[in-house]
């Protein structure tokens, strides 16, 4: 909650504060919606929807294009407008909000920390069998936000995806053992008598083409959206 009223004191929302003036989803700028229905888990409203369905369209090739485009949503806040939100909340018996701090990048650190908490990968993998072997493309990409808010993608591996992309994907989970006790017969021989597993690797499907997305809300809780096509 605290960093919700964060956000709505940053003007993110514009003329529509959470639920104390709904306004029409045109009625502000479409990433301000998504900032501030990302932040609370896209519940349930008409704005929130719209905003969830933009956020997809964006990441539906092609073109791939960043999900949440902070460059578009004013941030600025008057003292004026600082008062009205406060008032707003007043007026439903909550506490007031003190005015944020706003960094040389002209967010505020948890309108940044929503952001930046953002994960997105582009996945082209194939995996495929002829006479010489095995043969193994993998031209994943990973997405994120540097420090002047650009958008950049980067070089990445489906094999060393995150558990969660795994999971969104499909695959197998294949055990990685290692030899916990040793019984020789001699100094040149001997078996393994029992082996420990100490970790898992990812082994995806033979072919994925995917887009994948996984937002954090301000509850600390994951949403996950996948894209094939």
């Amino acid at each position: 909650m605290r960093r919700l009223k964060s956000l709505l004191a940053a003007g993110t929302f514009g003329a529509a504060v959470a639920n104390f003036a709904p306004a029409p989803a045109n009625a502000y700028p479409i990433d301000c919606a998504i900032l501030l229905c990302l932040a609370g888990g896209f519940p349930a409203s008409a704005e929130c929807t719209a905003a969830k369905i933009e956020m997809i369209r964006r990441i539906t090739p092609w073109p791939i294009e960043p999900p949440l485009q902070l460059w578009n949503c004013p941030m600025g806040m008057s003292a004026s407008r600082f008062q009205e939100i406060n008032a707003l909340l007043l007026a439903t018996g909550q506490a007031g909000i003190s005015m944020p701090q706003v960094g040389p990048d002209g967010l505020t650190p948890d309108t940044r920390h929503y952001r930046d908490a953002i994960e997105i990968y582009h996945v082209r993998y194939s995996r495929t069998r002829n006479s010489g072997g095995e043969e193994v493309r993998d031209n994943t990409q990973r997405g994120h936000y540097n420090t002047s808010g650009e958008f950049r993608w980067v070089a990445s591996s489906l094999t060393s995806a995150p558990e969660w992309l795994g999971a969104a994907i499909g695959g197998r989970r294949l055990p990685v053992r290692t030899c916990a006790s040793f019984v020789k017969w001699s100094s040149d021989d001997g078996y393994c008598a029992r082996y420990d597993t100490v970790g898992y690797s990812y082994q995806p499907p033979s072919r994925v083409r995917a887009v994948a997305i996984r937002t954090t809300d301000h509850e600390g809780n994951h949403h996950v959206e996948l894209v094939r096509y």
